[in-house]
């Protein structure tokens, strides 16, 4: 399937806090450009799409910022056989002191697709500037990862943010997340700038796509936050099929910190992290409901 990069669509505006509003220059880590020659997607048997071993094991585990300031963080996974536990432990470098925080468990209908369980818990209060060890599932299926809180935010605070937009699953999908991860410059924080796994490319908007995009990027998602814009290609808004409720995958399966910055939808929001100040806009929700209201 392709990745089109003409379909940018979201959009995410990253503000400099600095101290008498003058114009920063951040610079540039890389001049790396991804092959704009069409890529199909990875078979379904990429080891980027292998399922954790063990049964009921948390699979597509990602986080993202849990408030607005940066002390909180949102720990997301799904279990494909039963809910499991929606708690999650967590406890900082070098303490002993194991904390809790309990979630919440949703799955959703699509089309001729069930989801698995889908967890989403928010760790509140953290240390800034502090690396804090996590642990999701139960009994012998149990995983562990790991991040780092960001500094408090200030106007003179270095930070360094990756940009990724139109991933999808091809094997430039991969090559561009390796390089990433790669760069000697080291992302600390992802601004995602939408559309994220391309299900909507297959027949009926195949929906265990956004299965597989979830494991692919785990292996960094699940490390530092990935701030998550919506674009046209997580819409899927297809009413001869029955499905006339927009960005419902998305919406489920990605959840971000919109009520902290007073918003009233996770379509557009803002957070501080760092000496940024990000606001996230989704240039396509607005049209969406329009159009739903003309089609009625």
């Amino acid at each position: 399937m392709e990745v089109r990069w003409d379909s940018f669509v979201g959009m995410v505006l990253v503000g400099l806090i600095l101290g008498f509003a003058e114009i920063a220059n951040g610079g540039i880590t890389s001049s790396y450009v991804r092959n704009d020659d069409l890529s199909l997607d990875m078979p379904l048997d990429s080891d980027v799409f292998r399922v954790p071993p063990g049964y009921n094991a948390p699979q597509q585990v990602h986080i993202t910022q849990g408030d607005h300031e940066g002390k909180g963080v949102i720990v997301s996974w799904v279990t494909p056989d039963e809910p499991g536990s929606k708690t999650v432990l967590y406890w900082a470098e070098n303490s002993e002191l194991k904390n809790s925080a309990d979630g919440f468990i949703l799955k959703y209908r699509y089309f001729n697709y069930t989801s698995g369980y889908i967890h989403h818990c928010t760790i509140k209060d953290l240390e800034f500037d502090t690396k804090y060890y996590y642990e999701v599932g139960i009994g012998n299926t149990t995983r562990q990862f790991w991040f780092i809180t960001p500094p408090r935010p200030g106007p003179d605070v270095p930070y360094t943010f990756g940009l990724i937009g139109d991933l999808g699953q091809t094997h430039d999908s991969n090559r561009t997340v390796t390089h990433y991860e790669l760069n000697p410059t080291k992302g600390q924080t992802l601004l995602f700038v939408g559309d994220l796994s391309y299900a909507d490319d297959y027949p009926f908007h195949d929906n265990s796509r956004w299965d597989t995009w979830g494991r692919f990027v785990e292996r960094s998602a699940a490390y530092q936050p990935w701030i998550w814009t919506a674009g046209n290609h997580e819409i899927d808004f297809v009413p001869e099929i029955g499905e006339r409720k927009p960005f419902k995958p998305y919406t489920h399966r990605y959840h971000v910190p919109y009520r902290a910055s007073g918003s009233t939808s996770p379509m557009w929001y803002s957070i501080k992290r760092a000496s940024a100040y990000i606001i996230v806009l989704s240039s396509y929700s607005a049209y969406v409901y329009m159009l739903i209201i003309l089609l009625h």
